[in-house]
């Protein structure tokens, strides 16, 4: 049973809340991106990635644009090991790119780290100790000044080895736990570390203030790094940065509010893979971004690949519903978002427009390596006339009237509700072909002849239920108008044409013709037909053969 005694708010605001970052509406240029999936992402796995798996989910990242990768804590198991040294003895470290490794500040594990890490060009040695209070109380039971000593000490071996080894090292503290940190005391342990690394402008260190357990809203965090950011010393030195988890699942608006505040590095993970509910993910934000027409400086632009990637080597799945990525954030089944996509991109072709305002789609899916007749109009029970016309035009050149789309819309919806599942794009066009298009049963005609004579005067070969032909004659206003009455004549078929129209189906010379007729019968019915034919006379007729067909 559900006890909400049991909690009360484990963190500590900051002391003054100024809200500067409040007066920004949004993210004006992206800030340093840290990807920590092959640390951080990796040692959340169920089964942790193999040396091959890690290798090729780096070359992933490498390829996304990624200039910082926490690559490992090496000094955890012997295939974190393996792989940085073979990422660094391969020289497989682009020469703008940054590895980062992580250490706790022990003695033995930050020894082993600056061994593991020797010979990379350029590399970032990240180490932590947490300082919440209730580490500090039940994990470490330690007061503030003997936790605060850990990280001195750690700093002061980090720099003493960083001068013993060979390497490029730059230096990254974080107070891990921070979230559950007093911002005064996280502060205090933190200048404490900047005292003893002595950073400068051109040797800048990162301090990383961590949501390690997401414990309040996302504007709380926002305060506390503005806050922290305004009490840092040396702060034209200090790189801050953020590590969002998600527990409470707003690790990207934390993210965000707290770039907003003074954040100008983010570590992230791709799809949010991380502990427990995950960390911030990184493609959320960066194309939350790019929607808002900033450049985040990563490359998303193939989204399956990244998405196949992702689920081989981790064995995870990217949710349907994941942001920007899942194979259902673009897709419309809703008859009037259909129609409304349909509409906004018939718009958007007519003026031209480069920017992009297309109804129920924040970004162009194509951006993101999607199709629209795939991905975006996905048509089933619930689906309308606007989606299902607007995918047979632009898929297959077929531009229905409007109320032939609505009459569609319902045999395609009856087909779907029976199947109990959506339907592809040449599956609604199969149901256009075979319920309206050509159709030569009970009626056809087999061959037609037209006389100017007080109009036009036709003579045509028609066949009724498979028979042989018959010769029926009549005339007319025009060529289909003649035909028509030559069929009511020998029929006793009581319509009236009440639509026609027709377009060209392809380009050249023997392009294909479409024409469409709509009729009303006597007792009110509408039937409708269509004809292909590369004469566009012949089209015609055969659409209003099949409207005939249709009768019931």
């Amino acid at each position: 049973m559900m006890d909400v005694t049991k909690y009360k708010p484990g963190y500590y605001p900051a002391p003054e809340n100024q809200y500067r970052w409040v007066k920004k509406d949004h993210i004006e240029a992206a800030p340093a991106w840290c990807s920590v999936d092959l640390r951080d992402g990796n040692q959340s796995l169920i089964v942790p990635m193999s040396l091959e798996e890690k290798l090729e989910f780096y070359q992933l990242l490498l390829d996304i644009g990624f200039k910082e990768i926490e690559v490992g804590f090496p000094a955890a198991s012997e295939t974190e090991y393996e792989f940085l040294r073979t990422i660094i003895d391969k020289n497989m470290i682009p020469q703008d790119v940054t590895v980062q490794v992580l250490t706790q500040c022990r003695d033995h594990i930050i020894r082993k780290t600056f061994e593991a890490v020797k010979g990379a060009p350029r590399a970032v040695i990240h180490f932590y100790n947490s300082t919440s209070v209730a580490q500090r109380e039940q994990v470490f039971k330690k007061g503030k000044e003997e936790i605060k000593q850990i990280a001195v000490e750690g700093a002061k071996l980090v720099k003493q080895l960083s001068q013993e080894y060979e390497g490029n090292f730059l230096f990254e503290y974080s107070p891990e736990s921070f979230t559950g940190t007093e911002p005064e005391y996280a502060v205090e342990v933190c200048n404490a570390v900047l005292d003893v690394m002595q950073p400068t402008p051109d040797r800048p260190m990162i301090i990383n203030l961590p949501v390690t357990v997401e414990m309040s809203l996302p504007h709380v965090y926002a305060n506390q790094i503005e806050w922290c950011s305004d009490h840092l010393k040396y702060r034209d030195s200090v790189i801050l940065s953020t590590h969002p988890h998600n527990d409470r699942g707003t690790g990207v608006a934390c993210a965000e509010l707290a770039v907003l505040a003074g954040a100008q590095r983010v570590e992230c993970c791709l799809f949010g893979n991380g502990e427990r509910t995950g960390n911030v993910d990184a493609i959320t934000m960066a194309m939350n971004m790019y929607s808002h027409g900033v450049d985040p400086h990563l490359d998303f632009g193939n989204m399956p690949h990244i998405c196949e990637v992702y689920e081989r080597c981790t064995r995870m799945h990217v949710y349907e519903r994941q942001p920007y990525a899942g194979s259902l954030v673009f897709a419309a089944f809703s008859g009037s978002h259909q129609d409304a996509i349909a509409k906004g991109m018939n718009w958007r072709e007519e003026k031209q427009l480069h920017e992009w305002t297309v109804p129920y789609l924040p970004i162009d899916p194509e951006d993101v390596s999607r199709a629209y007749e795939a991905d975006v109009i996905r048509i089933n029970s619930q689906s309308g006339k606007g989606g299902i016309g607007y995918l047979l035009e632009k898929t297959y050149g077929y531009n229905l009237p409007p109320k032939m789309r609505e009459h569609l819309g319902y045999a395609v919806k009856s087909v779907s509700d029976h199947k109990h599942k959506d339907l592809s794009t040449s599956e609604v066009r199969e149901v256009f072909e075979e319920n309206y298009l050509n159709k030569t049963f009970p009626l056809n005609v087999l061959e037609a002849h037209f006389i100017q004579k007080k109009g036009i005067y036709a003579v045509a070969t028609f066949s009724q239920n498979g028979g042989p032909g018959e010769e029926w004659s009549a005339a007319g206003n025009g060529r289909l108008d003649a035909i028509s009455n030559a069929i009511k004549a020998h029929t006793g078929y009581d319509f009236t044409l009440i639509e026609y129209s027709e377009h060209s189906l392809d380009s050249g010379s023997s392009s294909r013709a479409m024409s469409y007729v709509g009729l009303k019968w006597s007792n009110g019915a509408v039937t409708w037909g269509a004809g292909s034919d590369t004469d566009i006379i012949t089209a015609g007729i055969k659409a209003l053969v099949s409207a005939i067909n249709n009768k019931k």
